[in-house]
């Protein structure tokens, strides 16, 4: 029988290059999930990138001073605690270094990811 929850600790994530940074993705393999959670290390200016069917919720757990989120070329102000939903389509990146917690819904595809 499986269990009614799961526990996942980052840190024993291996992480994978996107175009953030490095992302340790968990419950992708949880098929009755239809989301994945991202813990996403920002070290540079992330490259514009969008998706055309992933909807992402960026959570800011740390950043620099300065830090900030570019959607659809128009530039914001994020701390730890700011929270982003970004909807299919927004062209967006993370400038300057944070620690993101990302929310995918559904599931991450690394098919969707699109460049201009």
């Amino acid at each position: 029988m499986k269990k009614p929850f799961e526990v996942v600790d980052f840190t024993r994530i291996e992480g994978q290059p996107c175009p953030c940074g490095v992302a340790r993705r968990a419950f992708v393999d949880a098929a009755d999930l239809p989301i994945t959670v991202h813990r996403t290390s920002i070290t540079a200016d992330a490259r514009v990138h969008y998706h055309r069917r992933l909807t992402e919720v960026y959570y800011v757990l740390e950043c620099g001073e300065g830090a900030r989120m570019e959607l659809n070329a128009e530039e914001i102000s994020v701390r730890p605690g700011t929270c982003v939903l970004i909807r299919p389509g927004t062209r967006h990146r993370a400038i300057g270094p944070m620690e993101v917690l990302i929310v995918v819904s559904p599931k991450f595809d690394e098919q969707d990811e699109w460049f201009d």
